[in-house]
């Protein structure tokens, strides 16, 4: 990416004072003295802000300094019209173009590129650098696309990751909302349970306060001498069957040994 030639002819009609302070600009130039010569070539635009040479030499000394954006500003300065040959032109495209590849402005360098190559048609350098300019454009649409594939994917894979969360919680929603009524159905039930015990309870209280209680039998009462009467003529009548029983136990036992005696 080379520059092309530095000085281009000035016409008869540039004022003596624009041509001394190009050709002072020239040499500050060709010695890298840039700063010098940035101020030769704008007292040569102060005589003549047309000059051709002026601009594009002004420019050239811009891309030397990396002050892309200054020489690009000088670039377009320069008029077509005030410039004697069609290879000044192409290489005032040329070097433009160079300057807006240097910004990464690929577009606006394919531009320059073919407005160089329209007046030179066989510039290889030219060529060479409009077709890295194309590919450096293509590489960039192509990352576009992809980084804006990726967002909408992105954007698509949030929606349906929303869209899921929000049937979730819908679910959820409606799943707690069945388990709430369950719990109320059962709380009213256990209500309703409650309030029949409480009724039943309720109708026991009311039959036992309106139950008559039973009647009692009035106990006799005796003194304790009737009580030992009682007892002591029970003990008696104990005793005589007592007797009784051993008298027939006896003869029992004697008729027995008759028996075996005979």
């Amino acid at each position: 990416m080379t520059l092309a030639a530095l000085v281009l002819c000035t016409t008869a009609a540039f004022a003596q004072n624009e041509r001394r302070e190009v050709r002072r600009g020239n040499r500050q130039f060709g010695r890298d003295k840039y700063q010098e010569s940035e101020i030769s070539y704008k007292k040569a635009l102060l005589a003549d802000s047309l000059s051709a040479a002026a601009n594009y030499n002004l420019a050239n000394t811009y891309y030397r300094m990396e002050n892309w954006a200054e020489a690009d500003k000088a670039y377009s300065a320069v008029q077509d019209s005030l410039v004697r040959k069609p290879s000044d032109i192409a290489k005032r495209y040329h070097n433009a173009g160079n300057s807006m590849l240097k910004q990464r402005n690929w577009q606006g360098a394919i531009e320059a590129y073919k407005n160089a190559l329209r007046r030179n048609p066989g510039d290889m350098e030219t060529k060479t650098n409009l077709a890295y300019a194309q590919k450096m454009l293509e590489n960039e649409q192509n990352q576009d696309n992809q980084n804006q594939d990726n967002q909408d994917q992105n954007q698509d894979q949030n929606k349906d990751q929303d869209q899921n969360n929000d049937q979730n919680n819908d679910q959820n929603k409606d799943q707690n909302q069945d388990q709430n009524k369950d719990q109320n159905n059962d709380q009213n039930k256990n209500d309703d349970q409650n309030k029949d015990n409480q009724d039943q309870n309720q109708n026991q209280d009311q039959n036992q306060d309106g139950q008559q209680p039973p009647q009692q039998q009035p106990q006799p009462k005796i003194s304790q001498q009737d009580a030992q009467q009682i007892l002591q003529a029970i003990q008696d009548k104990e005793k005589e069957t007592q007797e009784k029983v051993n008298k027939e136990k006896a003869l029992l036992l004697k008729s027995k040994q008759k028996e075996k005696n005979w």
